[in-house]
């Protein structure tokens, strides 16, 4: 079930507010948790039993951390007992096969893949529980001794299959204490209505040029239609998952639960480290608190500095999926980091501020290459033709097709993407606010009845 469904929006939702706001304050966490689990199990009811696992070790390892008179030693052995067994789900049904296939080339031998299908979010809410535990060990959180309260936590489903990641010190507190107003319940729909907008109205309507291009020759490809399609690719993903991060923030919303923001306008960067404080900010600073800075962040040299990057930045490559394209993606941005780092910035510094953000694009873009195709030889040809080294003219006439039939698109998506002001006159402007969000929703439900093509990218990690 995906929030972008007809399903969603006139039955599940709708029976979920019903029900939660009729129950009484004290079992309302039971409610978001029994029909978290429902939402789960609609796709895949078999793999509820890896989140139950995975909720139950983490509430137990949370509640001997909370013993008194543990030593240190005995602390650390919990903490890495409890990461073990995540990363272990998480490894067998997303890296099993990715590792026997590159055993099987490597040695030659034929051992039989496991074939199992991706439980969905497991990526997610795997690093929202360790984020409990880790937590938990460091004193910065208490063990939740409430087992529905922790098990609201890790399967909530508005943040379940495509985050954000919310690290449990951040909504601790509201899990046993939040107050659920009139105001936040609007702002939760005003902010669902543009997450379902982005994903529905932009992100599919572009996706369909993508989808288009990418399924053609690129070694037949002009140069032009090359771009216009990784373009497309970047527009899509962002307002998908975008998108789709709007929709659970609205929905926590709705529930009283305040999620931090996911993205911040990533496209108007003017360097790679401007673009990743801006995008997926809920990864970057899930791996920057538990792994960078453990490791020793900048606080031990340069070498150590670049080394720490490096490992984020393959874990980041890695986390995204089993496969060597997601690991030269993360390698990709983690080597330009390091560049930028060590004499990159003051030289972009120097430069107009255009330049800055035109730099800044055409690296994004080369890395959406990398990241759209799994494998190595259409990475390479697709590159090629981006660069104009297949031999194909710059332009033809199915680019010039491409471009007037998606010329409003896209300047709809480039408008989309850059920082608006707030208007200061919100109460004057409410009426046409309500207006202007009604027109949304109705036109992605239009969109809805009749679409064909409602893909949703992050599934998939």
């Amino acid at each position: 079930m995906v929030f972008s469904s007809l399903l969603f929006l006139f039955l599940f939702l709708p029976g979920v507010l019903a029900l939660y706001y009729c129950s009484p304050r004290r079992i309302r966490n039971l409610i978001l948790f029994l029909t978290s689990l429902i939402f789960y199990a609609w796709g895949e009811p078999i793999y509820i039993i890896i989140m139950l696992v995975s909720t139950v070790t983490d509430y137990s390892f949370g509640l001997l951390l909370d013993r008194p008179k543990l030593t240190p030693l005995k602390r650390k052995w919990i903490v890495a007992s409890s990461i073990v067994i995540n990363l272990a789900l998480l490894s067998y049904f997303k890296y099993a096969d990715f590792l026997i296939q590159n055993v099987n080339a490597l040695l030659g031998t034929n051992i039989p893949l496991t074939e199992l299908p991706l439980p969905i979010g497991i990526s997610f809410y795997t690093f929202q529980s360790m984020s409990y535990i880790i937590d938990v060990y460091r004193g910065t959180a208490k063990a939740q001794r409430n087992w529905i309260d922790f098990g609201t936590f890790v399967a909530l489903f508005p943040q379940l299959v495509a985050g954000p990641i919310v690290k449990y010190n951040t909504i601790a507190e509201q899990l046993h204490k939040r107050s659920e107003t009139i105001q936040m319940f609007a702002e939760g729909v005003r902010r669902f209505t543009i997450g379902l907008a982005k994903k529905v109205l932009l992100a599919n309507s572009i996706g369909l040029l993508w989808h288009t291009i990418s399924n053609s020759n690129p070694d037949l490809m002009p140069t032009l239609t090359a771009w216009l399609g990784i373009i497309a690719f970047a527009f899509q993903i962002y307002f998908d998952f975008s998108g789709y991060s709007d929709m659970a923030i609205g929905l926590g919303l709705m529930f009283g639960f305040r999620f931090n923001e996911n993205f911040n306008k990533p496209y108007v960067a003017q360097s790679i480290t401007d673009f990743w404080r801006r995008w997926h900010i809920s990864l970057s600073s899930w791996f920057r608190e538990y792994v960078y800075i453990p490791l020793g962040g900048n606080r031990r040299g340069l070498a150590i500095q670049m080394r720490n990057i490096l490992i984020v930045w393959l874990l980041t490559g890695f986390w995204h999926g089993a496969s060597w394209n997601f690991i030269c993606w993360g390698l990709y941005f983690g080597v330009i980091l390091i560049i930028e780092k060590w004499w990159g910035l003051k030289l972009l510094l120097c430069l107009p501020r255009w330049v800055r953000h035109l730099y800044a694009i055409i690296l994004i873009l080369i890395g959406w290459v990398l990241f759209a195709f799994d494998q190595p030889s259409l990475i390479v040809r697709y590159l090629r033709a981006m660069g104009g080294f297949n031999h194909q003219s710059f332009w033809n006439n199915e680019t010039v097709y491409f471009f007037y039939t998606n010329a409003v698109l896209f300047l709809v998506l480039i408008i989309a993407s850059l920082p608006r002001k707030q208007s200061s006159r919100t109460n004057e402007l409410s009426l046409i606010h309500l207006v202007w969000y009604g027109i949304l929703f109705f036109l992605s439900l239009a969109y809805l009845v009749d679409a064909t093509f409602n893909p949703f990218l992050y599934f998939r990690f």
